[in-house]
């Protein structure tokens, strides 16, 4: 897999070259990880109620075309979107959100930070509190979108939607846990990860277990 560091960049336009990446990848296409972050705008899910986004104000909407209800990306937010043929692998869906969740749990490990998924709401929880939404589109067998870590940004935003459609849901941030607070050290730090958690998902697959 292929990691590349972006910086910050618009949604829309590294929306519209996941859609190209995804369809005009072959066989051979080599699988991506792009780590990045964006400015301010709420996302929603294909099947996301609008009335969940309670106050945008002058933060752009965008209705995309992943799983999940509303989130909301900014500037201090490490995003990763794993670009992968899962024609190819073992992974089911499941197993890879599974693997991506693990990732950031075992990331943020490191730094005593004692994080867990839910099966009813994917993504990365500490002590109740959202510290990374994850939500997945799959088209042509090909995943695109992924996950969102927060890492040392404006949490307010949050209070103006039900994150991930769940009223009240708290969020939380590796700065206020006591976790490392720039954006592009996590993505070094966390890429590996991912990459690795992936590998030893589908190995484990592959052996039945």
């Amino acid at each position: 897999m292929i990691i590349r560091w972006l910086g910050r960049v618009d949604y829309e336009p590294t929306w519209r070259a996941m859609q190209r990446f995804t369809d005009e990848r072959t066989p051979d296409t080599p699988d991506e990880l792009w780590l990045l972050e964006h400015p301010p705008v709420f996302t929603l899910g294909m099947a996301a109620d609008p009335s969940h986004v309670l106050a945008a104000d002058d933060t752009p909407v965008v209705q995309i075309d992943r799983g999940g209800q509303v989130t909301y990306h900014g500037p201090g937010q490490l995003v990763a979107y794993p670009l992968m043929d899962l024609r190819r692998s073992p992974l089911s869906v499941r197993g890879l959100v599974v693997a991506l969740e693990q990732a950031i749990i075992e990331y943020v490990a490191d730094f005593g930070i004692n994080a867990q998924g839910r099966r009813d709401a994917p993504g990365v929880y500490v002590d109740g509190a959202k510290l990374a939404a994850l939500g997945l589109r799959i088209r042509r067998g090909c995943s695109y979108h992924g996950l969102a870590l927060n890492v040392n940004m404006d949490l307010a935003p949050f209070a103006r939607i039900n994150p991930c459609g769940m009223a009240g849901l708290q969020v939380t941030q590796l700065r206020d846990l006591g976790g490392p607070d720039e954006v592009k050290a996590v993505a070094d730090g966390l890429g590996p990860c991912i990459v690795q958690a992936l590998a030893r998902a589908s190995e484990k697959v592959r052996e039945g277990g």
